[in-house]
């Protein structure tokens, strides 16, 4: 019988696919190895695009989630990898009686957590990056070193039946050419971008003949469809294809995948355009991009307060947050062309 390993991310659909790496790097190391996720709600839809999982559990709030209950209690698990720490997790933890069970010191605090974990990783999140803070608990496994000078496991891959459905309606669309993804939706309100200025983006990007055609993601809850109809009012220029609200997870996945440039606010579609090396532009304010940036070098984050799209140089752990008001259309412009330059794209001005 295969070695089990598990790994719980019980969190948001965007802490799903910064730990993805984590997993992949996981999968690299222990080939020979059974790996088990468990995920709760939305986060769960993304399960088959993890070409490192082997089998996966979705926890569903309010419900009795007995096959998930059995398989801890009866697994025989090696080693498990709590990713969050969280009081449902530390629960799951103990009910495998693993050999290893490991999360980060921070969440390691107490009485009863100390006796539940046998091993415990000292990063810090407000030092790293979310994808290094992550990996960073691989190290209370020992695992060794990957291999020189062989690229990184895809961490997110779609799966064939799906993508073949979305190029198909991408088709059908005709957006069987370069196209941008824009994702202005977000589940914290004060993350959202003024309503107009993204029309005023859209408008440059998709205007001219050489322009690129505009599709908006996003979901189809009351405040985000109120921003969305907001932008769509504002513009002037071609109309966008609207597919927010109409897609599930992997499908909006599948299309960030085929866009020629992603532009949002910090959210889980970014992390989604970096997992899949897309060009984009990501807009950020409240949150720091320090822990929370596209984990891409092809990414371009326009910070509220700066004056200039930001480099590797500007990141610092504690930053002031800053409303996102203070974001200009010409500097989320500037980033733009700064990406589609060289690429045989238009740059727009």
């Amino acid at each position: 019988m295969k070695p089990r390993l598990l790994a719980l991310q019980i969190k948001r659909i965007g802490d799903l696919i910064l730990t993805a790496p984590a997993l992949a790097r996981l999968r690299q190391a222990r080939p020979e190895a059974a790996i088990t996720l468990v995920t709760m709600g939305p986060a769960g839809q993304l399960a088959p695009a993890l070409p490192s999982v082997d089998e996966h559990f979705n926890y569903r709030r309010g419900r009795p989630n007995l096959a998930l209950w059995s398989d801890l209690a009866t697994g025989g698990y090696e080693a498990v990898l709590d990713f969050n720490g969280l009081d449902r997790s530390v629960l799951m933890t103990w009910l495998t009686q693993a050999e290893i069970r490991a999360t980060y010191e921070k969440r390691r605090q107490g009485y009863w957590r100390e006796r539940i974990y046998t091993h415990a990783s000292r990063a810090r999140l407000r030092d790293l990056h979310t994808v290094e803070h992550m990996l960073a608990l691989l190290d209370t496994l020992d695992l060794p070193a990957p291999p020189r000078h062989e690229p990184a496991p895809p961490s997110l891959v779609i799966p064939a039946a799906v993508a073949e459905r979305m190029d198909r309606r991408l088709g059908e669309l005709g957006l069987d050419r370069p196209f941008a993804v824009v994702h202005p939706g977000t589940a914290r309100p004060e993350k959202y971008w003024v309503a107009g200025r993204w029309a005023a983006v859209i408008d440059a990007v998709s205007a001219g003949s050489g322009g690129l055609p505009c599709v908006i993601t996003g979901g189809s809850d009351a405040a985000e469809s109120r921003h969305l109809a907001e932008i769509l009012a504002a513009c002037r220029g071609p109309r966008p294809v609207v597919l927010a609200g109409s897609l599930s997870l992997l499908e909006t996945a599948a299309v960030i995948a085929r866009c020629s440039l992603a532009l949002g606010v910090d959210t889980a579609a970014m992390h989604l355009a970096a997992a899949f090396q897309r060009p984009q532009v990501a807009l950020f304010g409240p949150t720091n991009p320090y822990q929370w940036r596209p984990w891409s070098p092809v990414a371009r984050v326009v910070l509220a307060g700066q004056t200039r799209p930001m480099t590797e140089a500007d990141w610092l752990p504690q930053m002031p947050e800053v409303a996102m008001e203070a974001i200009t259309v010409e500097q989320v412009m500037e980033a733009v062309g700064d990406r589609l330059s060289g690429s045989g794209l238009r740059v727009v001005g």
